[in-house]
């Protein structure tokens, strides 16, 4: 045997041995120490109650006569909307984690930590549990105090449902020369499978089957398929068909930043941090990417009405950006988007887009709404404007627009555009 061989094979084994003998280390530091529900208490079956209060407004979703609420990372509130002018809550939906939804025909879809719950809704004042895909989606964390570290996470404890910063020993591995010296956990964990955190709508007029979601949804259903946005970078596909047997069909990488999801006349138009990204569904179960629209780096919801998307992008937060703007792409080539306008805006979240007329959320700004049937003047041609509102995301349908925000759920009629008016509205008691 060469003698060179020999020796650079006796110092591999010697480095591997050094490597398996490596000598663990206890280390304290103040950390976000994660606060576990076990999993059979996670399933332990989703039971209707009577209404309570909406405290966290998140996402909504509209079918038939009905809204449904996301109380953020809590569950569900199921308001009755026959009467726009008296909203009445009819029951609440205690799912831990939930943040996303979607409906076809009488099952509601919701995400819960790392499953899949679906409810059948046949009766919206007494919702009962159908069942649930367990693990079909990513193990999410909650939002932390970013000024500590994360510690470490045991995903066989069970879901992360939130933290208690304080002093917290564990034991990491030491490497020996000639391996790097020992790293700490908490200081890369925001590039491990822990750091990923919890997220977060077809348009037009509801049918009987499907419901509408707004601008921010991150679940859709279409055809006989559910749609999931998942850890920012996967779309995941469910063959919904038979509720009984739901099947995965897809669940691949699409982009890097994915945040929201709409559908309109056969395409998916996904909003990023770093564009809009269009895939056709010509084949429901096997989407494909036709384009991407780039922009500078910012959340994004899209909406879409004939060939023009209205994308909004707002600075100061977790996606980066430094503008607040209304774009206005033309779509009519789905293999080659192309920015026809853009506006100033002041904080823009939401939208939604009736016909000509264009509703656009701005957080505490309130609720702006403009005449968009010229694509070069929409600034010029404003409406009405609400700023005694916190608005997120709207829904309109039917001459009648849902808005939600931290202030509250609220109904306007917009079937004359010139004198818009509040219906009803559910106010949120603000935080002492």
């Amino acid at each position: 045997m060469n003698r060179n061989i020999f020796q650079a094979g006796l110092l591999l084994v010697t480095l591997l041995t050094i490597a398996g003998c490596e000598d663990k280390k206890l280390h304290t530091y103040t950390a976000n120490v994660p606060v576990y529900m076990t999993f059979d208490e996670l399933r332990k079956g989703v039971e209707a109650t009577t209404p309570v209060e909406i405290s966290k407004p998140g996402k909504i979703y509209f079918k038939d006569n009905y809204i449904f609420i996301n109380e953020f990372m809590e569950g569900v509130h199921v308001i009755d909307i026959s009467d726009p002018s008296a909203p009445e809550p009819l029951s609440y939906l205690p799912v831990p984690g939930n943040v996303d939804m979607a409906i076809k025909d009488n099952i509601l879809y919701l995400d819960s930590y790392t499953d899949l719950v679906l409810i059948d809704i046949t009766d919206p004042a007494a919702p009962t549990e159908h069942s649930r895909m367990e693990d079909i989606l990513e193990y999410t964390l909650p939002p932390w105090d970013e000024a500590y570290p994360i510690a470490q996470v045991d995903e066989e404890e069970g879901v992360v449902t939130g933290w208690e910063v304080k002093e917290h020993t564990e034991e990491i591995q030491y490497h020996p020369y000639p391996w790097p010296i020992f790293y700490e956990y908490s200081m890369d964990a925001s590039l491990s499978s822990s750091s990923k955190m919890m997220a977060g709508g077809g348009g037009g007029a509801a049918a009987s089957t499907y419901g509408v979601g707004g601008s921010m949804a991150r679940f859709l259903t279409y055809d006989k398929y559910l749609y999931m946005l998942q850890s920012d970078y996967m779309l995941k596909v469910v063959d919904i068909s038979d509720t009984a047997t739901p099947e995965v069909t897809y669940d691949k990488y699409v982009g890097w930043g994915l945040e929201t999801m709409f559908i309109y006349d056969g395409y998916m138009y996904l909003g990023a941090t770093d564009g809009m990204y269009i895939l056709s569904l010509q084949d429901p179960d096997t989407p494909f990417k036709t384009a991407i629209y780039r922009h500078i780096t910012s959340c994004d919801p899209v909406v879409v009405s004939g060939n023009l998307a209205y994308v909004t992008l707002r600075s100061g937060n977790r996606c980066g950006g430094t503008a607040d703007l209304l774009e206005v792409i033309d779509v009519s080539d789905k293999y080659s988007p192309e920015l026809i306008a853009s506006y100033g805006m002041d904080e823009p979240y939401g939208l939604g887009i009736s016909g000509s007329t264009l509703f656009i959320c701005q957080g505490d700004n309130g609720l702006v709404v403009y005449n968009a049937s010229n694509p070069y003047t929409i600034k010029n041609n404003k409406l009405a404007e609400f700023n005694n509102i916190q608005a997120t995301d709207v829904i309109p349908v039917n001459d009648i627009l849902f808005a939600i925000g931290d202030s509250g759920f609220y109904l306007y009629d917009y079937s004359d555009v010139n004198e818009i008016s509040l219906l009803g509205s559910i106010e949120v008691e603000p935080e002492e």
